[in-house]
């Protein structure tokens, strides 16, 4: 029991949002497009604490970042000048 709650083992997705500290729209976007431990019951995701803590616990930042190519979006550089995010990534035709 924290600040007078009970800790469930068993989250909803606003429950879960918040474990992993992001809104519930940050979530649901990674939610439909990582391989998120969950469950659907009826309408509703079900997620195990314990296997949302795992989950973030085993992911490495290099397999995020490749096979990100398809997102070209530029961000500004310091010169405020932009620059492509994908600056110095061969890529293959």
């Amino acid at each position: 029991m924290t600040d007078g709650h009970i800790q469930r083992d068993i989250l909803t997705i606003e429950e879960a949002a918040e474990l992993l500290g992001v809104s519930v729209k940050t979530f649901n976007k990674v939610l439909h497009t990582q391989n998120i431990p969950a469950r659907k019951i009826g309408r509703e995701w079900k997620f195990s604490r314990a296997a949302l803590i795992e989950w973030v616990g085993s992911g490495r930042s290099k397999d995020f970042y490749q096979g990100q190519g398809e997102d070209d979006d530029e961000t500004p550089a310091p010169s405020g000048e932009k620059a492509r995010r994908t600056a110095g990534w061969k890529i293959e035709y």
